[in-house]
């Protein structure tokens, strides 16, 4: 039974995986017209404000569903779990009210703190976004405490392609009638809006359809002597997993009131700092497909450890905690170190130039810290230890605060960078420290650590080599189309050699192989 619950969740996991990279690379891909059409100032304007409406997307995908999740598996009749998320629902529904009414009366106040006050409309447009979170998290967590990921997944693709088709009918209109960058960025704002309404009404169909649970939690509140206990559940338990979802958006949401002021008062021109800033910016898209494993790993895996934990089969757990720390931080360094070694060609391909290659490349390790406090947040969430989470995730916010500006100062947005990966690290350290011995065995179980970093170097030597075959015959890339192939074919070697290394030197055990999604075909194919 244990064996086949792991595969259902690891099941899960490849279907919001595979959701969540084709929504990444639309948000990828949307950015790379975007910022061509409108430029780095209007790509500037939209990354400024694009950290609320990160918020409330993280909270409604990936934060409060994963904790309804929770709730929903630790009930054991279908009764309890209706009562349940009928007392949770209003609570939701006034907090994400008063999120909208902060953001939306305070848009001008928000944007002076920022440094650009025309900031303002596409603040008051991004709020609106927070009074769906309510239902699109209910909808989803429900679905995904009964294991059931597809309807999350297409509600997130379909909601994505809404707002992706929104904001590039925005950014031509800015090259055909003459649209300012911030007329611009009202309007690609507003695709967020549309984009959840649409999410909303296909989650709605599901749930119709499949009838998990009931949804009269919509219009049916309950309140009972147990609501109170339920409601600082959701500021604690469901606060962590919500900070921890948005974190690297917090982050961002710092470097949005710091690191433009800052390069003002470095010296640097209003116009200049804001191209800058628009330079920095595009690491975060970068990043953000790096880490659609992990989030979606973090998703699925939650229910089972939460099981186990209840249960009180202390084996179980520990197996399914390491399996799942091995796995992230495989799957997360790997990519980082791929996409430090082919971002010159993926940069120019993307982004019509090489500005801000140092910047980026320090920039994209955040996917490989990220990945693996994501991993140790859910397992510290499973066990309920909430405090020590939030320890962590206060002091890694509190090195980001800090040293934004002067880092910042110094070394323009290569220091914003830094203090990125500094806040990150910090982080970490904290979530390591904090749990237990056991867990972070899995470091040091079976040569683990060793055997990563051989074919992590084996990767590296390879894509170095490969780039060095190329500046030998052709020189400089100046063309983006070579640029775009250059990288493509440089993913798929980087790929494949990580992919034969680890299968050669045997970086998991058969039995976490058989754990994996097409583990056994993959055994299967090292055998022969």
């Amino acid at each position: 039974m244990a064996h086949k619950e792991m595969r259902t969740m690891m099941q899960g996991a490849v279907v919001l995986t595979v959701a969540s990279f084709i929504a990444k690379v639309l948000s990828a891909v949307y950015r790379v017209p975007f910022q061509n059409l409108v430029g780095d100032e209007g790509f500037y304007v939209y990354q400024q404000v694009y950290p609320i409406y990160g918020i409330a997307m993280t909270l409604a995908l990936s934060g409060l569903p994963q904790f309804i999740s929770k709730i929903v598996a630790e009930q054991p009749e279908i009764s309890e779990q209706k009562k349940v998320l009928q007392q949770l629902f209003p609570f939701v529904f006034i907090l994400a009210g008063l999120c909208w009414a902060f953001f939306f009366f305070g848009s001008y106040e928000i944007a002076y703190m920022m440094g650009d006050l025309k900031l303002s409309s596409l603040i008051q447009v991004v709020s609106f976004t927070f009074l769906l979170v309510p239902v699109l998290s209910f909808y989803r967590g429900n679905f995904q405490g009964h294991l059931r990921m597809i309807p999350s997944a297409v509600s997130q693709v379909v909601e994505q392609l809404v707002r992706v088709g929104v904001i590039l009918v925005a950014a031509y209109s800015f090259s055909k009638f003459g649209w300012s960058v911030y007329q611009t960025g009202t309007i690609a704002m507003a695709g967020a809006l549309l984009g959840g309404v649409v999410a909303a009404g296909i989650l709605w169909y599901y749930d119709r359809k499949i009838r998990i649970g009931s949804s009269a939690y919509l219009t049916q509140w309950r309140w009972s002597r147990n609501s109170g206990s339920l409601f600082r559940r959701l500021l604690v338990e469901g606060g962590i997993v919500s900070l921890y979802s948005a974190f690297l958006i917090l982050f961002q949401l710092v470097d949005s009131f710091v690191v433009k002021n800052t390069l003002v008062i470095s010296g640097i021109s209003d116009s200049a700092a804001k191209i800058d800033k628009g330079v920095y910016d595009r690491g975060q898209p970068l990043v953000q497909l790096g880490l659609v494993v992990a989030l979606a790993l973090s998703s699925s895996f939650l229910p089972t450890l939460t099981k186990y934990f209840v249960s009180q089969e202390q084996g179980r757990f520990l197996q399914a905690a390491k399996v799942f720390l091995r796995l992230t931080t495989t799957v997360a360094a790997a990519a980082s170190l791929g996409l430090v070694l082919l971002l010159p060609y993926m940069n120019f391909a993307l982004f019509k130039d090489y500005h801000g290659n140092g910047v980026l490349g320090i920039y994209v390790w955040s996917i490989a810290f990220m990945a693996v406090i994501q991993a140790y947040q859910s397992i510290l969430q499973s066990r309920n230890q909430f405090v020590t989470a939030i320890v962590a995730a206060c002091a890694g916010l509190l090195v980001k605060l800090i040293s934004t500006s002067p880092l910042t100062y110094s070394w323009g947005t290569v220091g914003a960078s830094l203090s990125t990966i500094a806040g990150l690290i910090t982080t970490l350290i904290f979530l390591m420290l904090f749990s237990k011995n056991e867990i972070n065995r899995f470091v040091i179980e079976h040569r683990f650590f060793k055997k990563l970093m051989i074919s992590l170097a084996t990767m590296g030597i390879v894509l170095i080599c490969y780039q060095g075959v190329i500046a030998l015959f052709l020189g400089t890339v100046d063309h983006r189309g070579q640029a775009l192939i250059f990288t493509l074919v440089g993913v798929l070697i980087g790929a494949g050699t990580f992919i034969y290394s680890i299968i050669k030197i045997k970086l998991f055990t058969v039995r976490e192989w058989l754990t994996l999604p097409f583990g056994a075909k993959i055994l299967r194919m090292k055998r022969k």
